[in-house]
């Protein structure tokens, strides 16, 4: 689509929404909320990687579910990625995603010391 996986604006990086697109494949991997979580927070790991950052410097996330019974799930996977200094957060449920896709996850990285 007309847009970037990433976008430098200062100090802050922003970090496209993303759902469980095999990157090897490009094919979306539909599976269960928690899957499909997995997979989006992996594709932001190697964003963030291409970009020298990392989880730590992470200040705000997004998460869009299809339905929000799927947010303990998408949660218990969430946790996973960082350590004590937790994001700013906001989850949403919405009509719908790209691909059907159950769950979207985007990003805010700040990029200063």
């Amino acid at each position: 689509g007309p847009y970037s996986q990433a976008q430098r604006a200062g100090d802050f990086l922003f970090v496209s929404g993303q759902i469980a697109i095999d990157p090897a494949s490009q094919e979306f991997i539909s599976s269960t909320a928690q899957n499909e979580a997995k997979m989006a927070l992996d594709n932001i790991t190697a964003i963030l990687h291409a970009a020298h950052c990392s989880w730590d410097q992470v200040c705000k996330t997004t998460i869009f579910l299809m339905d929000m019974a799927d947010f303990p799930a998408v949660n218990e996977v969430y946790a996973k990625y960082f350590n004590e200094n937790f994001p700013a957060r906001e989850t949403v449920q919405v009509a719908g995603l790209p691909k059907n896709a159950r769950v979207e996850i985007s990003v805010i990285v700040y990029l200063g010391k």
